[in-house]
């Protein structure tokens, strides 16, 4: 098989250079199901096959090392690796953040998780809190790169201060353009961290290259980084139809396409369609619509026959720099706000471990998405002028922190 790109997982594998300064340390792996190498290995296995390497424990994210949780506030427990007996520690179970005891059991920590590009996906949030628990154990930390799907566009409000969480590690828009190692630069750079890190760079990352346009479509497996993360088209509709989650609409969980449309039972997709073309038709641009019918097997409606729109971003029609996943579905909320001023679209429950801020404010870092639809005054360009702000100021910050 011959590659035009290789992952930081391939390239520490394949360069033993590379893997040098790790002789007689202990090592740790925080990972998840689609750390998998070229081969579709996984990372926690390739290293333990290497001679060199001294593999002491491993960590999973939300959703676990093997990713068999299913939805939010899912724990996962710690556990004895049973081919490796090393520990396996859970960074969403008892705890966010590392702790003291889980901080002593290695020297350095390679991270090597597969993210969407979206502020909310809770994996940058556990780089942010492993940094800062390497800064104060004085431990060092190295990030395996791979792309972001989601590619280099950036979109969304900022979260303000004081709306940080475990869905809001920073202050950020909520598409960042960033990779995971870039990622950590900027946030050892914000939290002012004094911490021994090292990006493993990918070689021949493209990210303005069709067709896939950060996901090396063709060439690269795609494994799920989470339960409702199946596939390419989903990661780039992420940074909009994530906000479903702190709505009412089925984000389409129990169905085949989750994260790609939205639907209820009691919504005319027609008539909400027709309104978000009359309201912002040029937040529409880069895909396609249609209206579909949907029954979720599970989660939100579960086996009520929804009416929904499905967002169609895999075929040739789709461009890459006109796509706008969160105005998209910015204006979805408000062409239903317009249609059914009474519908109860936001949900209030428990989100995140969050129970006194509604979901909708956690997922957008501030109100101002949910002020901006709920107000009967409000126009496009309101919301536009907000988000404009924010992103160009979002290029300036970033600008040093990119490594490809």
């Amino acid at each position: 098989m011959t590659v035009s790109i290789l992952f930081g997982i391939d390239r520490l594998l394949a360069e033993p250079e590379l893997r040098r300064p790790l002789a007689g340390r202990r090592v740790a792996l925080l990972a998840h199901p689609a750390s998998v190498t070229a081969e579709l290995t996984h990372s926690l296995d390739a290293l333990a096959a290497l001679p060199d390497i001294k593999l002491s424990a491993a960590f999973g994210p939300q959703h676990g090392l093997r990713g068999d949780k299913q939805d939010n506030m899912v724990e996962s427990p710690d556990f004895l690796d049973p081919q490796l007996g090393i520990p396996v520690f859970s960074l969403y179970g008892e705890v966010r953040r590392p702790s003291d005891a889980m901080m002593e059991t290695f020297d350095v920590l390679l991270v090597d998780l597969q993210d969407l590009g979206c502020r909310i996906y809770t994996f940058i949030t556990t780089l942010r809190y492993v940094l800062e628990a390497a800064a104060k154990h004085g431990k060092t930390v190295w990030v395996l790169d791979r792309p972001n799907p989601a590619g280099r566009p950036v979109e969304g409000l900022s979260l303000r201060a004081g709306w940080e969480s475990f869905v809001g590690a920073g202050p950020m828009p909520m598409r960042h353009g960033l990779t995971m190692g870039e990622l950590g630069l900027w946030f050892i750079d914000l939290l002012n961290l004094d911490v021994d890190y090292k990006v493993i760079e990918m070689q021949g990352w493209q990210p303005e290259a069709a067709p896939g346009y950060g996901w090396p479509l063709g060439e690269r497996t795609w494994i799920n980084p989470s339960p409702n993360a199946p596939n390419l088209w989903m990661a780039r509709a992420y940074a909009g139809t994530v906000m479903l989650e702190g709505a009412t609409l089925s984000e389409g969980r129990g169905t085949t396409r989750p994260l790609e449309l939205f639907g209820a039972p009691d919504i005319d997709a027609r008539a909400v369609l027709a309104e978000m073309r009359a309201f912002a038709p040029h937040w529409l641009a880069g895909c396609t619509l249609r209206e579909i019918w949907f029954e979720p097997t599970f989660h939100k409606h579960a086996g009520k026959l929804c009416n929904g729109i499905q967002i169609h971003v895999e075929d040739a029609r789709y461009e890459h720099a006109a796509f706008r996943p969160w105005r998209l579905q910015a204006l979805a909320f408000k062409a239903i706000r317009r249609l059914y001023p009474d519908y109860p679209l936001w949900r209030d429950f428990a989100y995140e471990y969050e129970h006194d801020r509604l979901a909708i404010d956690l997922i957008n870092g501030s109100p101002l998405l949910r002020e901006w639809v709920d107000d009967p005054a409000s126009a496009a360009d309101d919301l536009e002028h907000l988000a404009l702000a924010d992103e160009t100021a979002w290029h300036e910050v970033r600008r040093p922190f990119l490594r490809y």
